[in-house]
């Protein structure tokens, strides 16, 4: 049957704050959201009477439905009245897992772009979003990529103008850190202080850069933990190395530097790799075609 192959971008936070916690249990969110050029492969085949899979380059990620792929699929079947059908995704994965990058997210929102292209089901944007955020609370925002201003539990979306362009240098460290277990961990402490996301959406209008990297902060550094050592030291070397800024991204352990010249980036991406396996030189990116 026809297939069809999608790019999964990765996401950074330009910011993250927690407002606090909701009466559903979950935390209220304000974060900019970036997608950058550092993507997974998906390839999705429909497959007649059969139930949607998944196979994945890394043997420990699962391949039914513990998997947020597998779990769009299923979900864009239902929505778009199609029966009979699964999709058999194959993953190559390239963004880091446990990275804080919307890894798994991404995967099933291009799932979701790709089944909606190779069925032909016409979902909306707005369908599709809503889809989306059903299923996780970053996927909606893969859908579409781009800079944007998430609230809620992060599905609540509006776009913002364009990030301008540079070079972004993202390292991960061997561990990951758990979510739940910083959220928690989140809960019993007192924030220092919040990002200034109103002069981050200021300087996106008027595409300040450097008062935009002046204003990235992420809440989930002020939580005590002792990786954050490491985090600490992936964010010295990249400032050392002519990073404008650097920052956590999402819960971590990624770590990532703007810079406003590639080569310097370049050289920063390569002092990294010395210690570090997961170092990535990326772009910045403008929406994702839905």
């Amino acid at each position: 049957m026809k297939s069809i192959s999608e790019k999964a971008y990765a996401k950074i936070n330009i910011s993250l704050d927690v407002i606090g916690k909701r009466t559903d249990g979950y935390h209220e969110m304000l974060m900019v959201m970036q997608s950058v050029t550092l993507c997974d492969d998906i390839s999705i085949q429909l497959c007649q009477n059969a139930k949607s899979s998944a196979e994945c380059n890394l043997h420990f990620v699962p391949g039914d439905e513990r998997n947020l792929a597998v779990r769009a699929a299923n979900r864009f079947f239902e929505r778009a009245g199609i029966e009979n059908v699964g999709a058999h995704i194959s993953i190559k994965k390239n963004i880091p897992v446990g990275a804080g990058m919307a890894g798994g997210s991404t995967d099933a929102a291009a799932v979701i772009r790709g089944l909606n292209r190779l069925t032909g089901a016409g979902l909306s944007g707005d369908e599709l979003h809503e889809l989306a955020a059903g299923i996780g609370s970053d996927v909606a925002f893969c859908i579409s990529g781009g800079t944007q201003l998430a609230s809620g539990r992060g599905e609540v979306l509006s776009p913002l103008p364009s990030l301008p362009d540079c070079s972004i240098v993202i390292c991960k460290p061997e561990f990951s850190i758990s979510t739940p277990e910083l959220f928690r961990k989140l809960d019993s402490v007192k924030l220092r202080c919040h990002p200034d996301t109103a002069g981050i959406c200021t300087a996106l209008e008027r595409g300040d850069l450097g008062g935009i990297v002046r204003r990235m902060y992420n809440v989930f550094e002020d939580v005590p933990d002792r990786r954050h050592a490491a985090i600490s030291d992936i964010k010295s070397v990249l400032l050392d190395n002519g990073a404008l800024g650097a920052v956590m991204t999402g819960t971590g352990s990624a770590v990532f530097g703007i810079f406003d010249d590639d080569a310097t980036a370049r050289k920063a991406c390569e002092k990294l790799g010395h210690e570090y396996e997961h170092c990535f030189l990326a772009k910045n990116m403008r929406s994702v075609d839905v």
